[in-house]
């Protein structure tokens, strides 16, 4: 091959290199203005296409699907405790739900009609039934209870859940009805796929407006995406309405009116109110007649009609207290299961109906952690049956601390939602066999309990009750071989005058607890007293004010002075 010939390949290789390069660069630049300057016109179909009765919240797919259609559509447990009510509880034992509102306490179970509304017998139209281990319960029986609305699209067999009181704007796609159809994309740009086309005039549900260019919403077939918002003609909204709120009686008596409460600690014999002398300001008593005694929650009572009768001549309500006789076994058992909550519950109502009470004052203590959201569902079903007679229903619970027999099984969130007062048992800081002598209740620290569970548990001030000791300690120190040995045994505020004028003693400040203090030597063991008195009581009085607390309770009447009330009374000055 000669010189010439060679130059005229390498010439046509050279043109055949160019002509590649120039396609190439023409199909990139092809593919840019493709995917990158027109909009994308490919289509798409959802996630969710070709589920069953996919159900979606808030404009967004919620991975749970329906059961049944129409007047006998079903919707899956966990999908209601998750979007409408999360302490919905389930019993595997007995295969059945129990859901709870303010007002109404509804139990059901597994494919059987037969339920109860408050304790009464009813029955449904549809049962709840089980699939594929999931538990699901009827449509129309629940919207009833919650207030929430469902609606099916039979097209697409999307199910769209709003939750009572819940509201959403609504816009309306631009143009002519035999116009052009706008694109719904699955993402905001005009390069995304297109999810579908929505003819003019078609409304759809705004869910997110935050984008000024673009809108997310959800057409009744369930389908969301992204729309332009000039293509939008916003106006109006679709809302489903709040379950109209019945005020509580605690809402109707106590708004705005301090509670000023006193327990009767009742034992064997039966408190003789004729001696009991002047008590202003109280105006709730709370005696100790009831407690859970077995493991099938039957009850106990040291009910007294006449001291009924004398309170309500003073003017006092009379909160009956039922206790778990702090036994944290028989707790477990009496607690485990709906059948014996609702006998304690029933048990107890009717000494209320039998009493004349007012309200309900739980006190359960010493329970084991593990039990912590048996206690809470007690509650739970106790209020509506509770609210239906009347009657005020408060529970006192301790200062937040990691015992776990004593503190950590109480959610006070969670209780504090289902009660009408929280009484805080704002004492005991330092207790019976404390391994150091201290306050019953000093005032920093009563300042922190209470100031813990408004601020993390987001308990409201006004449902608050705090709870004043009216006792102390006195604390008994002796040193051998250079260690001490504390024990200490809990006094009257009487006792402690008795002593101080027997001894001729002067008490003194102590600005770290906030309370009189004094100490004396007798039989070379030194004695120590953080008093309970006029000071303290003014102080803790002062403390409830400045929260704005729902009251005060005290830790008990036969404890006190007659000057006692006389302070305790400036809780409503």
């Amino acid at each position: 091959m000669n010189r010439r010939q060679r130059q005229r390949r390498v010439k046509k290789r050279g043109g055949l290199f160019r002509r590649l390069l120039g396609l190439v660069i023409i199909a990139a630049a092809a593919y840019w203005v493709v995917f990158y300057v027109l909009p994308n016109r490919l289509h798409t179909d959802p996630d969710w296409k070709g589920l069953e009765q996919p159900v979606f919240v808030k404009g967004e797919l919620t991975g749970y699907s329906a059961s049944g259609t129409g007047d006998a559509l079903l919707l899956p447990l966990p999908l209601l405790q998750k979007y409408v009510d999360s302490s919905i509880r389930y019993e595997e034992d007995t295969k059945s739900v129990i859901l709870s509102t303010d007002n109404e306490l509804l139990y059901m179970q597994e494919d059987t009609k037969t339920a109860s509304l408050n304790n009464t017998p009813l029955q449904l139209r549809l049962a709840p039934e089980e699939k594929n281990g999931v538990t699901y319960l009827p449509a129309d029986t629940l919207e009833n209870l919650y207030g929430f609305e469902v609606e099916e699209n039979k097209d697409t067999g999307a199910v769209l859940l709003m939750t009572a009181g819940e509201t959403v704007p609504l816009g309306k796609v631009k143009g002519e009805e035999d116009g052009k159809t706008q694109p719904l994309r699955s993402e905001a740009t005009i390069h995304a796929p297109i999810v579908a086309d929505m003819s003019p005039g078609t409304v759809v549900r705004i869910w997110n407006a935050d984008n000024e260019d673009w809108l997310y919403v959800q057409m009744d077939s369930g389908f969301t995406g992204y729309v332009k918002a000039n293509d939008i003609i916003k106006g109006g909204e679709k809302a489903v309405d709040a379950k109209p709120a019945t005020p509580s009686r605690a809402e109707r008596s106590w708004k705005g009116k301090p509670v000023n409460l006193y327990w009767e600690a009742v034992y064997e014999r039966k408190p003789n109110p004729a001696k009991f002398g002047s008590l202003p300001g109280v105006n709730v008593v709370s005696p100790t007649w009831f407690e859970i005694v077995d493991i099938n929650g039957n009850v106990r009572s040291k009910a007294d009609s006449a001291y009924v009768q004398w309170a309500h001549q003073q003017g006092m309500e009379v909160w009956g207290l039922l206790t778990n006789s702090f036994n944290a076994d028989l707790t477990t058992q009496a607690l485990s299961s709906y059948e014996k909550r609702m006998n304690a519950i029933v048990q107890m109502l009717e000494y209320a109906d039998l009493y004349g009470l007012d309200g309900i004052n739980i006190d359960f203590e010493n329970v084991y952690t593990k039990d912590g959201e048996n206690v809470t569902q007690f509650m739970r079903e106790l209020k509506p049956m509770a609210q239906a007679k009347n009657l005020i229903v408060s529970m006192d619970v301790t200062p937040k601390s990691n015992s776990e027999m004593w503190s950590l099984f109480l959610d006070r969130r969670a209780l504090g939602a289902v009660t009408d007062f929280l009484i805080v048992m704002a004492y005991d800081e330092h207790w019976a066999s404390s391994p150091t002598a201290g306050s019953v209740a000093s005032l920093p620290w009563v300042e922190k309990s209470v100031s813990r569970i408004l601020e993390e548990d987001d308990v409201p001030a006004e449902k608050l009750i705090l709870g004043i000791p009216l006792y102390t300690r006195i604390w008994s120190e002796t040193t051998k071989d250079g260690k001490t040995k504390v024990s200490s045994k809990a006094v009257s505020m009487n006792a402690v005058q008795e002593i101080l004028a027997e001894k001729k003693l002067k008490p003194v400040l102590d600005k770290d607890s906030g309370q009189n203090y004094v100490e004396y030597t007798e039989d070379g063991v030194l004695r120590k007293i953080w008093i309970e008195d006029k000071v303290s009581l003014k102080a803790r009085v002062e403390l409830a004010k400045s929260f704005g607390l729902g009251g005060i309770g005290s830790w008990n009447r036969s404890f006190a002075v007659p000057e006692a009330w006389e302070t305790l009374q400036q809780i409503s000055e």
